[in-house]
């Protein structure tokens, strides 16, 4: 057995069973070691951003990690945007970069370059095999860091040497550090505010917003109420019958202000404090509103059901609550199309237990709304704001739930980012709807020009903000790829192409017209 194959079951018997990759000439005895382990399995993604988007939206839904394989620096370079948004997701994965072999190195080949340096800014956990013997450890503990809470990334350096050499064998798996428990003063400090009758807000990200989490915070919120609020981006977010529905907070800061106005008492469950996501000029970067109190339930790393249920016993909360649910709605919408109208179908037809992948952009502020009163569902977003997540996470996400239907909502200047996500699910046949919404413009900078108080925009500015001439064909670039796709431009048409790709298994695109 060799360093690579050793690494290989090390990864398997740790629970990593799936690996996103784009390797090169310094992999290839990983990706023979891959070959030889039927546990594992491999998907190819045509661009290094595909793959760390892929395995962000596989962790997210599987609630473990999978392993990224990636060519030296430059290749871990080109995934770095998407590794950007995972670690702000707090997902979990192991990296496996390669490298030179170690007696290589000094005769600085043309791609030769300080992998730690790029790894390290978007890795928690960190290290270069030195030994074909100690690549199964250093899996080990990759995986074990990757799975502490709350989700880190891990980035293990792979020289072809330590994987070709002889290995003894693989690393039994690691121990995970449970969450830690909620702490009795940071539970007493919102119970004293919740019970003060002073306005109060729940604001929640992570664990918070998995089913069981907000059954807990509807509790509450019947006992005390409180209102509660999501972060704008969230990791993942659970809707449906029965579930309360938090808001959620704004984009734009004037209205995430307007919105906690009059807030007293702010708590924190699994979140940090709000902010802006720019800095505008003559308006405030803390998102916080003047003379609220902050407090922290529990943190991202810590175990916020333990903590909402700590909370709610402590407010001698009703053991259950009903909130109540938005009506489903009906109607199919006619007329122009439009983004209210697509949100509008996708409320109507919205299948039972899909997963929404959320990078719609300006285009996607009537989504959530539209939704609210649909089935159960999963709800993924942009969580770090680096664009061209939104395809390689629904790849992710339809890997790790095959029996699931996945909509990626997709504004059309972000999906160009990442669009080889698309040939990989027509390779792995994977169950996606896409719809593309193709207003043909960066339509959010169009807005942000205004906020940061730039000058009037002439010809070239605005030139460098369109996305025309020429016109992206959407149909033809998807049918390229292997995806079935269609073009329309009509509410009604719309709703009718929505519900027969609901209908179809398989990728499929709509090229929304906008």
């Amino acid at each position: 057995m060799n360093g690579a194959q050793s690494l290989v079951q090390t990864l398997v018997d740790a629970g990593v069973t799936v690996c996103f990759t784009n390797p090169g000439t310094s992999e290839m005895h990983f990706v023979a070691a891959l070959d030889d382990n039927p546990e594992m399995r491999c998907v190819l993604g045509l661009f290094e951003g595909v793959v760390s988007g892929a395995a962000d939206g596989y962790a997210r839904m599987a609630d473990r990690p999978a392993a990224t394989l990636l060519h030296l620096g430059p290749g871990l370079g080109n995934a770095l945007a998407n590794l950007h948004n995972a670690k702000r997701a707090h997902t979990p994965m192991v990296n496996i970069v390669g490298d030179h072999a170690t007696y290589h190195s000094h005769f600085d080949a043309p791609l030769t370059s300080d992998v730690e340096g790029v790894a390290r800014p978007m890795s928690h956990w960190l290290r270069r095999s030195r030994y074909a013997a100690e690549v199964a450890r250093d899996g080990a503990e990759a995986v074990r860091a990757a799975m502490s809470a709350p989700g880190q990334i891990a980035t293990l350096v792979l020289p072809a040497d330590t994987a070709w050499d002889e290995a003894p064998g693989p690393a039994t798996p690691l121990s995970v550090p449970a969450r830690p428990t909620p702490q009795p003063e940071a539970i007493e400090a919102a119970r004293a505010a919740l019970a003060s009758g002073e306005p109060c807000v729940l604001l929640m990200n992570g664990q918070a917003l998995r089913a069981p989490a907000l059954a807990q915070a509807a509790r509450v919120a019947e006992a005390s109420g409180a209102r509660l609020f999501h972060d704008t981006f969230v990791s993942r977010l659970t809707r449906g019958p029965g579930l309360p529905a938090p808001e959620r907070l704004p984009y734009f800061g004037e209205q995430a202000l307007e919105a906690l106005e009059g807030t007293a008492h702010l708590i924190l469950v699994g979140t940090r404090p709000p902010v802006s996501f720019f800095a505008y000029p003559d308006k405030p970067s803390s998102l916080v509103p003047e003379g609220c109190t902050v407090h922290s339930l529990v943190g991202v790393e810590g175990d916020a059901l333990a903590a909402l249920t700590a909370l709610a016993d402590a407010l001698n909360a009703p053991a259950t609550a009903n909130p109540v649910q938005p009506p489903k709605p009906e109607a199919p919408p006619a007329g122009p199309l439009t983004p209210a109208t697509i949100a509008a179908s996708l409320g109507v037809l919205m299948p039972e237990n899909a997963i929404v992948v959320d990078e719609a952009a300006t285009s996607g502020f009537a989504l959530p709304g539209a939704t609210a009163g649909s089935p159960t569902h999963d709800w993924l977003a942009l969580t770090g704001g680096a664009i061209g997540q939104g395809l390689p996470t629904a790849v992710g996400a339809a890997v790790a739930c095959p029996d699931r239907k996945v909509l990626c909502m997709q504004a059309d200047g972000s999906a160009m980012y990442t669009v080889q996500a698309l040939w990989t699910m027509a390779r792995e046949k994977l169950d996606v709807v896409t719809v593309i919404f193709s207003n043909r413009k960066y339509a959010i900078l169009q807005v942000e020009f205004m906020r940061v108080g730039a000058h009037n925009p002439g010809p070239k500015a605005m030139s460098m903000l369109d996305l025309s001439n020429p016109d992206i064909d959407w149909v033809a670039m998807a049918k390229a790829m292997g995806v079935e796709a269609e073009r329309v431009d009509e509410a009604t048409a719309f709703h009718a192409a929505l519900a027969r790709a609901i209908a179809t298994p398989g990728p499929r695109l709509i090229e929304a017209v906008i």
